[in-house]
Formats: C-alpha cells, structure tokens, sequence
C-alpha cells in the first residue's frame, strides 16, 4: 500500500478529467484492498474504488474522500476439466481486480483460451468487467465469469458469488450503482481452443468475410476486433486526441416493439419513409436500437461540439476531450446530445459511464 498526496483524478481518467482526490492509496493486493476499503469504512469517508478510470467521468472538485486505486496484478490458471457438449478442455483463469483487461485478453490468445477474444482493445482493469458486464462485438463478461470474489462492506466479509448471484443483464449487474460489494478477483471459464467462440456481430463476420456462428482462429478474431476499434477511436493512443474518452458515454437503449414502431414513424417522417433504423431483437420481446445511429440522425454528426469537449471525428457514440475541456463542459454535450435525440426520436439515452459527484 502506498499514499500519494495531491493526486488529481484528471492523472487517472482515460478522459483526462476530474480535480484532486482528498486522500489516494494505491493497493497491489488483494489483502491490501479490503484493509484500505475497511479502514475507510470505520473512519466513516467517503470512498472511490478506481481502476484504470476508463469508465468514470469525476467532478471538476474531484473527491472529497478516500480514492483507492486497485493496482493488484495476480493471474493464475487451473485445469478444470472436460467439457463434454463441445470436446474441449475448460481452464479457469483467476484474475486480481488491478490486471490490466487487454494484456489479460492478449494473452488467453496467445495460450489458445477461448472466451474473451471479440473483448480485446477494451480499456481498464479486470475489477470493473463484471460491475459493467463489459461487451462489445456479440461477447460480454457475463459469458465467461464464473464466479466473482467480493469484500462485503455490509458485512466486512469476503464471500465468493457465482455468475447466477450477478444478476448481469445488458451493461449492468448487482455491483453497479451500489457500494456494497467491492470486486477483488474474478474467474473466468474458458475453453482451451485455437478457434473463437462462434461470432455473434454482423460486423464482425462481414469483416471477416464469415458466416454468423462460425469461428475463425482466436488471432485472426483479435485483429479484426483492434482493427475495427482503432477505426472507431475505441483504443487508446496518447497521440490521438478522439481517443482521450470514456468510451462509448451511451448504452444502447432497449425498446419494446411499440416503442420500435414509434421511432420507426418518427424516423420516417425526418429522414424519408423509405429509412431503415437499425434494430435487433434482444430475445425478451425488445429491440435494441444504435445510440450512435439515433445521435448521428439527430443532427450530432462525427466531430461536433461548439465547446471545448467534441464527439469525436471516428464515432458518434464517443464524447472526447482534445484538451482544455472540464467535466462541465463534457456533460454540457452529453445533455446536449440527449436532448437532441430524445426530441428527435423520443429515446432518451442513458450514460454508461459512471458518475462521480456529478450526474447527467
């Protein structure tokens, strides 16, 4: 455990956004985590658990509290088996909350484990994929996790909760928007293949010139997924300005098949009546709509911003600072852009990232 004084959080955010934390204790491991976590607790301040801060916009005021910062690197793996359905062997992959998500993913490539690999270029750490039940390209964590190893500030306990436990739905489970349990380990159940799990995003297979369902070798899957997110600023690069964002600031919102009808008629009379809107099923009854087709529509094309925060030049569903933005002005946009689709439309979008000492 170390402490570091005068921290800004704009040093910890892929934003580059939010002031000064009162107090900031880096923990390298596990035992040092739940130690500063409680220590807070009985002191009675106001705590911030921070990975890698690539989903969290943090008030120009910064914190006026405890910030942890999760920096424990533990992996390991374990033979767990057989699995009879595909004739693969299953390994678990054990990973303290501080790994860093897209090395870990770089890896189960490199060692033939098959789960993760549609996840790759993702930012942060291992501690926040299941709080977010982090997806993208047809895959999410929720896929894979089995079981996540918590501290309980309810109880002061440890205690070890299977998927089922997680209540994981679409970019949410019972660890967001809630601070009761702070996620130390998760395990994840893989599959020791050369191949992909089957793909699931029409992108995807179109890029790979593939059928939906098929599976190509874990590398190639990697590369497309990199590639296509470099190409939307989704990977970070410190010389790349579109990059400097939380990703995706919106989640895509879910509509019943009334609602569908309803943007459909409304698209129809901005746009043509000969637009398509892009929806997909969810399996429940629902649709899920694009957010960044609803912003784009809506008049919030690639680049736009009349302040110091823009969407970025490669994806409307990005919200950048080039530099010299606040968090105000960040969320200036953001009210800005739900505003605009919820008139256009009649969705209001949500944010995906979370809020610290601010909200939307």
């Amino acid at each position: 455990m170390s402490t570091l004084s005068g921290a800004l959080l704009s040093d910890h955010t892929t934003l580059g956004l939010g002031g000064p934390a009162k107090t900031f204790l880096v923990a390298r491991t596990t035992d040092a985590l739940v130690d500063a976590v409680t220590a807070a607790d009985l002191d009675g301040e106001p705590l911030l658990v921070l990975g890698g801060g690539s989903n969290l916009i943090v008030a120009d005021d910064g914190f006026a509290g405890t910030v942890v910062h999760v920096d424990s690197r533990g992996v390991s793996l374990t033979e767990a088996g057989h699995d009879p359905e595909t004739g693969e062997d299953v390994v678990l992959l054990r990973a303290e909350a501080g790994v860093e998500w897209d090395p870990l993913v770089e890896r189960t490539v490199a060692e033939g484990l098959s789960g993760v690999e549609f996840l790759s270029g993702i930012p942060g750490r291992v501690g926040s994929t299941p709080i977010q039940n982090v997806g993208a390209y047809g895959q999410d964590v929720s896929q894979t996790v089995r079981e996540v190893l918590v501290h309980d500030r309810h109880t002061g306990e440890r205690r070890t909760m299977a998927n089922a436990e997680c209540g994981f739905t679409y970019r949410d489970s019972v660890f967001k928007g809630q601070d009761r349990y702070v996620v130390c380990e998760v395990v994840f159940e893989l599959r020791r293949s050369e191949l992909s799990r089957p793909i699931r995003y029409a992108e995807v297979a179109r890029t790979l010139g593939a059928e939906a369902g098929a599976r190509v070798p874990l590398a190639q899957a990697r590369e497309t997924v990199l590639a296509l997110r470099a190409g939307k600023g989704m990977v970070l690069d410190p010389d790349d300005p579109d990059t400097r964002s939380a990703g995706s600031f919106f989640t895509n919102p879910v509509v019943t098949a009334e609602e569908f009808a309803a943007v459909r008629d409304r698209a129809a009379g901005r746009l043509g009546p000969d637009v398509e809107v892009p929806g997909h099923p969810d399996g429940d009854g629902n649709v899920k709509l694009s957010a960044a087709w609803l912003i784009d529509r809506s008049g919030f094309t690639k680049g736009y911003g009349t302040g110091p925060a823009r969407i970025s030049g490669k994806h409307t569903l990005a919200l950048t600072n080039p530099g010299g933005a606040t968090t105000r002005d960040l969320l200036d946009l953001a009210r800005e852009v739900r505003a605009g689709v919820e008139s256009v439309f009649g969705v209001r979008l949500v944010n995906e990232p979370v809020m610290v000492g601010v909200s939307l």
